[in-house]
């Protein structure tokens, strides 16, 4: 006797105790599994031709093991275009032994398959319950999303009490930025901060920002603070880009 039986997809001649690779099936390995769409059965002379499904025919199977198959290379190019992909496959597969074949015997599993249809739309509720979750949490979620914003507005804040550090030669927005996020935000704080701990804050808040040598910044602010502008621009004269010449 033998079977034409459809599984995973694809047409399968089987016999019993024959073994057959097919896609990869959900079942574990050394567990039993059945299949009921028969397309056709042959015992002797007999031939019986479903339509397109015998009913009530089972083939009965067990799952031996799982495993890839060979590689397959699937390469495309277009000509002209310079255009060329290669790609490797191993397709999973299951490979499977046909331990019975039947002509009847696949009608309590099809009671079955319709107990379980029967029990989706119970199963369908609490579906509808995480769609009311995830409305309740959008506003939620909008609102942290607007955390961001009053973050600029705190980082706004600190710059409009700050001093104006761009003062000092060779600091530029990025640069005073990065000091008032770290609490430097007046002359004196940036006159009593060594320059290497100001390279460091800079190193920390942007890489762009590493460039800049901050061995004169101190000894600007302190001139800044002290309000002794004429002697920071005698001092900046000499400086460029806050380096001394």
């Amino acid at each position: 006797m033998y079977a034409i039986v459809e599984i995973a997809g694809q047409q399968f001649k089987v016999a019993k105790d024959q073994k057959v690779f097919v896609h990869r099936l959900a079942t574990e390995e050394g567990k039993k599994v059945d299949f009921d769409k028969i397309l056709l059965i042959g015992d002797g002379d007999k031939v019986t031709v479903g339509a397109p499904a015998i009913d009530g025919a089972l083939v009965g199977a067990k799952v031996l093991r799982h495993l890839k198959g060979d590689k397959v290379i699937v390469f495309k190019k277009k000509r002209r275009k310079g255009y060329q992909v290669k790609n490797g496959h191993r397709q999973s597969l299951s490979e499977i032994v046909i331990e019975s074949i039947a002509a009847s015997g696949a009608k309590k599993k099809s009671a079955d398959a319709k107990a379980k249809d029967d029990k989706k739309p119970a199963e369908a509720k609490p579906k509808a319950a995480a769609k009311t979750e995830t409305k309740a949490a959008a506003p939620k979620a909008k609102a942290e999303a607007k955390k961001p914003a009053a973050k600029k507005t705190e980082t706004k804040a600190k710059a409009s009490k700050a001093d104006d550090l761009k003062k000092i030669e060779g600091v530029g927005p990025k640069a005073m930025e990065a000091l008032v996020n770290a609490g430097i935000d007046t002359f004196a704080k940036v006159a009593k901060t060594k320059s290497e701990k100001l390279s460091e804050v800079l190193t920390e808040a942007s890489s762009r920002l590493a460039h800049l040598v901050t061995d004169t910044w101190p000894e600007q602010a302190k001139l800044a603070a002290d309000g002794k502008w004429d002697e920071l621009q005698a001092l900046q004269d000499k400086l460029d880009g806050g380096i001394k010449k």
